[in-house]
């Protein structure tokens, strides 16, 4: 059975962010669901301006972190700060948290891990703008293509989609799939 991850986005996130690494991982055999606190679809931002919507799978008043392997959170500055101020999101990103998951997050989505008290003691990367508000929250920021601790990944920028998603890939197909009583 596949593995499922679950994409948390809003308005506003960074076009490639979540459709590239959508690609990527369902190109590996991974299914994915676009989750927000909408339904219908959200509109992305494409460098500086609206770029494409992308249809919503669910929402999450629909969903539970028990429902998935892992949580992907694009980036891009508007998703993440909309994203941080709902409540239900928050939950979700500390869930999967609690229950070990992978957590992947680019650009400007660890905005997100620190809202959901993540990042403490933890070594991740993010764009620019953030790593204060990242070290203010405990965290040991490095400006690498990805910074990989426990179960969070993180990654900085588009350029960096390929290693990010990459890195998600590996952890998820390294996991063991827990026995069938």
């Amino acid at each position: 059975m596949a593995k499922t991850i679950m994409i948390l986005a809003t308005d506003g996130f960074e076009q490639s962010e979540l459709l590239k690494p959508k690609q990527l991982l369902e190109e590996q055999g991974f299914t994915t669901h676009v989750v927000s606190p909408e339904g219908g679809e959200i509109k992305g931002w494409n460098e500086d301006d609206w770029g494409k919507s992308v249809p919503v799978d669910k929402t999450v008043d629909e969903v539970s972190a028990a429902d998935y392997d892992a949580l992907l959170l694009p980036g891009g500055q508007i998703n993440p700060d909309k994203l941080r101020m709902n409540d239900k999101a928050v939950q979700l990103v500390k869930d999967f948290a609690s229950a070990d998951k992978p957590v992947a997050a680019i650009c400007h989505g660890p905005w997100l891990l620190v809202e959901a008290g993540m990042v403490q003691g933890k070594t991740v990367t993010s764009w620019p703008s953030i790593r204060t508000d990242l070290r203010n929250a405990g965290a040991n920021v490095v400006d690498q293509e990805v910074a990989v601790d426990g179960k969070i990944i993180t990654s900085r920028n588009p350029d960096d989609i390929p290693a990010f998603s990459e890195a998600l890939a590996q952890m998820l197909q390294n996991e063991r799939v827990p026995e069938q009583a």
